[in-house]
């Protein structure tokens, strides 16, 4: 299988980079292909900004939320400067919809088509990073956001426009999803409900809910403060978890 494992974390030194070297040995040993996905190294920018909302200009979208006059006035925005707002006022000349959609859809931002090329080229997903405030890191909640973007990873039908969940076609096609995360609070802390919230985010809605077939959770509890003991159990499981994927 090939699989892509993004990764986050600012110390390359740290437990959770020995997670991820066991992780990614385990899978090579397993017989995948594996590519993994440094986000913090590659300096990619989590910022969802302007550009990306190009991912609204889709053919899915209700003509009365975006009609021709709004597709229109997007592509002569784009065109600064008065001799390119003058070509573009010449080449919107009889474009219907249709033709304003996929032009404005060229615009999606280079760094966004190229993660989305590697999603697309895998079969199964694997995320490795801590916690932080009950949450994946800002550089990989900022990669979902955009890169997991409409028209890529899901579509709403009119319906899910008007805000029925039952509305969002999901579109990945990756077997199999699993997110690897050491903790700083114990696992009865946990248990309070934490590792639920968690996994409804992060399994069911930002994988299940794209098309991910199945969705896994594995904690590594208390990290910093357990044992050597209790650490080496845990590399040792984390290699298992990239063997058996």
């Amino acid at each position: 299988m090939r699989v892509l494992v993004v990764y986050a974390h600012y110390n390359p030194g740290s437990f959770t980079n020995a997670l991820l070297e066991e992780v990614t040995k385990g899978l090579r040993d397993g017989g995948h292909d594996v590519r993994v996905n440094d986000l913090q190294a590659s300096g990619f920018d989590p910022v969802f900004k302007l550009d990306d909302s190009v991912q609204f200009i889709h053919p899915t979208v209700p003509e009365d939320l975006l009609g021709e006059a709004d597709l229109r006035e997007i592509v002569l925005e784009a065109a600064t400067g008065p001799i390119r707002r003058w070509m573009a006022s010449r080449w919107l000349r009889g474009k219907g919809r249709g033709e304003l959609i996929e032009e404005i859809g060229k615009r999606k931002p280079k760094d966004v088509i190229e993660q989305q090329a590697l999603v697309a080229d895998a079969e199964g997903l694997v995320f490795v990073a801590p916690v932080f405030w009950m949450g994946l890191p800002a550089v990989i909640k900022g990669w979902i956001e955009r890169v997991f973007t409409y028209g890529f990873a899901y579509t709403l039908t009119p319906e899910g426009w008007r805000g029925d969940l039952s509305g969002r076609v999901p579109l990945l096609t990756q077997e199999k999803g699993l997110i690897v995360t050491p903790t700083f609070f114990t696992e009865e802390e946990y248990d309070r409900g934490w590792r639920e919230a968690m996994d409804t985010v992060l399994c069911d809605w930002s994988l299940k809910m794209a098309g991910v077939k199945e969705a896994h959770h594995v904690y590594f509890y208390t990290a910093l403060s357990v044992s050597d003991e209790k650490r080496q159990e845990y590399l040792r499981e984390a290699y298992r978890l990239g063997r058996d994927f």
